[in-house]
């Protein structure tokens, strides 16, 4: 049986001191969970909350990378300096880097194998607009995103990436996609997984839901079939509202 994963995605938000303040008076609220916990914070909160993390049951991650080692790309972080300092994942691909911050198909999928490169595991997002599922072309484009973000990656790796499907329309809107509409696409993405490496990974792979999730929907979407817990933004900035997703089926 799969397990939930719930990350907190933080976007541009914290300064370090709200970030140890946060995880000290969120870490108690988790500490008995069975889930897996994530916060993915900015890079200048990274250290500080990989510090006041130690001893909890909260991993921590980044929001973005580049693909190259190294090399003249002022401003950029590369997978081994998130992994120098303990980093254990990093969010790829989310809409708002793909919407301004051009990224594509093929940096998301360069991005994956540096990460996997240097053991990080990536939080790999996929995700139609509002017109593209208007136009019901949602599974054209979901299942392209999978197919192109795993162009090249083994069997054995896949087991280290996790999927968030978010639909962009979603996303700070307060707008969220049925559970069934949700649990419908995810199925369509293990569909697509199942195709390129067969039923049995694609029964294995985590895959979680993102947009709007608040205390008040975790439980009724992280109890449908095929979703494995969650991408969480703005509400993932509140420790007690935080910790209530995190405990859903409490």
């Amino acid at each position: 049986m799969r397990k939930k994963v719930i990350a907190g995605n933080w976007k541009m938000n914290m300064l370090p001191n709200e970030a140890i303040d946060f995880i000290t008076e969120f870490a108690p609220l988790v500490k008995d969970t069975k889930h897996e916990v994530i916060l993915c914070v900015p890079y200048t909160d990274l250290f500080y909350a990989l510090l006041h993390a130690q001893g909890t049951n909260i991993k921590i991650g980044a929001q973005n990378m580049h693909w190259e080692e190294k090399g003249a790309y002022t401003g950029e972080i590369s997978a081994q300096m998130l992994k120098s300092i303990g980093v254990e994942y990093v969010i790829i691909g989310h809409s708002e880097r793909r919407q301004y911050f051009a990224e594509t198909d093929e940096t998301v999928n360069k991005k994956i194998k540096s990460a996997l490169a240097n053991n990080l595991k990536p939080i790999v997002c996929v995700g139609e607009t509002l017109e593209q599922r208007e136009q019901g072309v949602t599974e054209k484009i979901i299942t392209t995103q999978v197919e192109k973000a795993l162009e090249g990656i083994s069997a054995e790796s896949l087991a280290q990436i996790i999927i968030a499907y978010e639909p962009i329309w979603a996303i700070g809107t307060g707008k969220t996609a049925t559970k069934e509409d949700a649990n419908d696409t995810i199925k369509q993405i293990r569909k697509k997984i199942a195709e390129i490496y067969g039923q049995n990974e694609a029964e294995r792979v985590i895959i979680q839901y993102g947009g709007s999730v608040k205390s008040s929907n975790a439980k009724e979407l992280f109890e449908m079939s095929d979703i494995d817990g969650g991408l969480v933004g703005g509400a993932s900035l509140k420790p007690e509202e935080f910790s209530k997703i995190v405990k859903f089926d409490e």
